[in-house]
């Protein structure tokens, strides 16, 4: 699950590899239902009344047939097919991975070691980047940026994680809910990365993924009564989130956009998955002849004032983040250690993201070729050199 980052054009080019997210959900979302002692008591004490209707026999539990998350995925590969078609690397570069595709073929190692696209052509495709929202006016590359990747381990790792994930939410919710917190999430984790991480472009499904992830963790917290080994799914969560995040404070790892699209998951989960309690729903669809205990309210109090709060703090919070953003407001400079967020350098890594470019001088068939981040300097024999391909050669030659 990651969010990719490239510099814009030319700098270099900063390949974002994310972490994976969590696999194993099938010990997250319990789907055992505690039978209340109400019930049993009512059974017991009328057996020739009919029986109540179990909760999760109907509606409340209904498992819808997931088609939208397979669609999803669908959509993702055939952007990246797109996108490489559009990139065409031989045309462009010199030199290309599997040269045997035609205009499919991979960018070399250096310039992205995932195999996919140059950053030029994700910027085509509408690939995040700030100064074209700001100064361009183009919003729409905070949604846009997540329907693209920089690659191929890039879009196979997000499109597993995506049905691992995806499919149980959609089959417990419906297409509907699990779309648009998908989508939403994506959007906040965009604009986050937006405001702190503005010299590179980016691209990838991190936002909306972690907003899957967090939406699972306040469903459970808002409908905690119904659930059995709920203890046990929380740690399970919380532990599995904490990783993800904690992976994202390495080096080429967009944390922001995780983060955003986790929180912004988070308050759609009080909004989107709340269940109805088990008192209303046994009233409402007891049998004839039976009479369940009153319950005048469908949602818990707690449930209503998350719903509400959330709702309040994801509207303030967007608009906020998106007035700050098309102001041009680097968020950076009023947070001095946000960035620790994102990368935490050591002695083995550095988090250095400054935008890189590369001196060109050409004398005859020689191609002489200094980056100005690294100091690196190397000479290629390539005769009437085209722009694509100086700029390609700067952004192996920078990383």
């Amino acid at each position: 699950m990651e969010k990719e980052q490239y510099p814009v054009p030319p700098s270099e080019i900063q390949t974002r590899v994310n972490s994976r997210r969590g696999g194993n959900n099938s010990i997250i979302h319990p789907v055992e239902i505690e039978t209340p002692n109400h019930q049993v008591s009512l059974a017991m004490a009328s057996s020739s009344s009919p029986s109540p209707v179990p909760y999760g026999k109907d509606r409340p539990s209904k498992k819808w047939w997931p088609w939208l998350i397979p669609a999803f995925v669908i959509a993702n590969v055939v952007m990246f097919i797109i996108t490489m078609y559009v990139n065409n690397c031989p045309k462009n570069y010199v030199y290309c991975i599997a040269r045997f595709l035609g205009r499919f073929s991979f960018q070399p190692f250096k310039e992205n070691p995932l195999l996919g696209p140059s950053s030029i052509s994700l910027q085509k495709m509408g690939a995040l980047d700030v100064q074209k929202v700001v100064d361009g006016h183009q919003g729409w590359r905070l949604i846009t940026c997540n329907w693209l990747h920089g690659g191929v381990f890039h879009l196979l790792a997000n499109m597993l994680s995506l049905l691992v994930i995806g499919i149980r939410l959609e089959q417990e919710f419906g297409f509907v809910k699990v779309g648009l917190l998908y989508v939403i999430s994506g959007f906040g984790g965009s604009l986050l990365s937006a405001l702190f991480i503005q010299s590179n472009i980016s691209v990838g499904a991190s936002g909306a993924l972690f907003g899957l992830l967090g939406g699972m963790l306040s469903e459970l917290i808002t409908n905690w009564t119904i659930y059995a080994n709920k203890v046990a799914a929380f740690i399970t969560l919380v532990v599995i989130i904490a990783v993800n995040l904690a992976l994202g404070i390495l080096p080429h790892v967009d944390n922001f956009a995780h983060i955003g699209g986790f929180l912004s998951g988070f308050l759609l989960g009080f909004v989107f998955l709340i269940r109805p309690q088990f008192g209303w729903f046994s009233q409402r669809h007891a049998p004839l002849g039976y009479i369940p205990a009153s319950v005048k309210s469908k949602f818990k109090t707690y449930q209503r004032a998350l719903w509400i709060i959330s709702l309040i703090l994801l509207i303030a919070g967007l608009t906020i983040g998106m007035v700050l953003l098309l102001r041009g407001v680097d968020a950076n400079e009023h947070c001095s250690w946000c960035h620790y967020l994102s990368c935490v350098p050591t002695g083995k890594w550095s988090c250095k993201t400054e935008p890189a470019y590369c001196l060109s001088t050409q004398i005859g068939n020689q191609l002489n070729l200094t980056c100005s981040s690294n100091g690196k300097s190397s000479v290629y024999l390539l005769p009437g050199a085209t722009s694509s391909q100086i700029q390609g050669l700067c952004t192996g030659l920078c990383r």
